[in-house]
């Protein structure tokens, strides 16, 4: 199949080059290590507390188990004690009410944490009761409840699962180290998959400036007729889903409208690399493959942190800074915020640290617009970022809604090409924040 292009497309600077070729490095806590779990690591309902103030923990065991429909269980990552539960600062800058434990450094297991010997008789809702006890959300940074997305109205319906190797950020690294450390994980996801959705094929999309996962994938499944692996030229936002569909098989996702509802279902690659091991090896989500990237690091490359752990652990534990960095960045370049504090705890959607010098970061003053449509142009789902960010900037959230503005994927892609470097994007991701907040 060959690839098409999707309108509204960026060709931008990649900047992989520091990490690409560094292997996944773990970074465990030790005795002692505070470790702090949010109750909201997902969209939904935040999930609700199962332990209590000075209760012992072990490794793997459910912390917090989802409240309503949309939500997702919480596992400690550590053997430890619960020293807390109260408001803690996540990284968008709220406060979100958390689990606190101190590590002991024994990593004890729980005994839920069991595989499945028999995967291949395994029913569709056996799986799905499984991925959901296992608190997986998407771990491209959606953080969508997988169980739910893999629950369909109809699931004869669905004809395609498209996997996302794209990873069309700059400076991201993790998936692609994800594809080539974890080649088995991968396969047997994806073909497990495809036995509980039999009218489906499975694509795995992979930008071809990651030949070396293209090549490795296009042998792993050689001779499979129900899988194929695309090259897709690098552009952005690739990654994003509803684009990621129109560069595969030539479809447009209505707007308001799913994957689900032409057929597809998206899953980030490393989301389907867990599917294996939830299954194969019981182990519920308690780790996140983290790229460190950028020209203030001392230790560029991918580490494998566990949940809770703080960013400043982390990065200290990483090798550190070489200076006190100008800016320092989690999410990426393009989709990513500022950072004013590391003393905030790693969660399930999280999956990059950039830090910068102040001449690698080169922030540029605001000018008001000058109406060129720049925006316009490059926005990839057709909105209209300089009229939502005057209804931003003044409130206007019934005018924002009206606008189509819970629509925007924030990718970035209006502040990007905007000359006057207007903070279009900030304003929109701030402005939905609060219409989702009802504020």
């Amino acid at each position: 199949m060959r690839a098409f292009k999707f309108k509204q497309r960026l060709h931008l600077e990649k900047h992989k080059g520091h990490t690409e070729d560094m292997r996944i490095k773990p970074i465990l806590p030790i005795e002692g290590d505070i470790l702090t779990y949010p109750l909201l690591q997902h969209i939904g309902s935040p999930a609700r507390p199962l332990v209590e103030k000075g209760e012992r923990v072990l490794l793997g065991e459910k912390i917090a188990e989802a409240s309503g429909r949309i939500s997702a269980n919480i596992h400690s990552g550590v053997s430890g004690t619960v020293v807390d539960i109260r408001p803690t600062l996540e990284p968008h800058g709220h406060y979100t009410e958390s689990i606190i434990i101190e590590a002991d450094g024994k990593m004890e297991e729980h005994p839920s944490v069991k595989g499945l010997e028999d995967t291949y008789n395994l029913t569709r809702e056996q799986f799905l009761d499984i991925i959901k006890e296992a608190g997986l959300v998407g771990l491209g940074g959606a953080g969508f409840p997988t169980h739910i997305k893999l629950a369909p109205a109809d699931p004869d319906l669905i004809d395609c699962i498209l996997v996302n190797g794209a990873e069309c950020e700059p400076y991201h690294t993790h998936d692609h180290r994800v594809m080539l450390e974890k080649p088995g994980n991968i396969r047997e996801s994806m073909e497990l998959l495809l036995r509980l959705f039999p009218y489906a094929r499975g694509i795995l999309a992979i930008e071809t400036n990651k030949m070396e996962s293209v090549m490795l994938y296009k042998k792993l499944f050689a001779g499979n007729d129900r899988i194929e692996v695309i090259g897709l030229p690098p552009t952005y936002p690739q990654g994003s889903e509803k684009q990621l569909i129109e560069s595969c098989i030539n479809q447009q996702v209505p707007m308001g409208g799913l994957p689900s509802d032409i057929g597809v279902i998206v899953l980030n690659v490393s989301t389907v690399a867990a599917i294996d091991a939830i299954i194969r090896r019981g182990r519920p989500i308690t780790r996140r493959i983290m790229t460190l990237s950028g020209d203030a690091f001392v230790n560029p490359g991918n580490y494998e942190a566990v949940l809770g752990m703080s960013y400043k652990t982390l990065v200290e534990r990483a090798g550190g800074f070489k200076s006190r960095p100008f800016k320092i960045m989690s999410g990426g370049a393009m989709m990513g915020w500022a950072l004013f504090n590391l003393d905030i705890p790693i969660i399930k959607t999280d999956s990059v640290i950039l830090a910068f010098t102040e001449e690698v970061a080169n922030i540029q003053k605001e000018h008001p617009c000058i109406r060129c449509a720049k925006c316009v142009e490059f926005c990839p789902m057709g909105l209209l970022p300089y009229e939502l960010n005057i209804q931003a900037l003044y409130d206007d959230f019934e005018g924002f809604k009206k606008l189509n503005g819970m629509t925007c994927i924030e990718c970035g892609s209006c502040s990007y090409i905007c000359p006057s470097k207007r903070h279009l994007a900030q304003s929109i991701i701030m402005a939905r924040g609060r219409v989702r907040r009802g504020s």
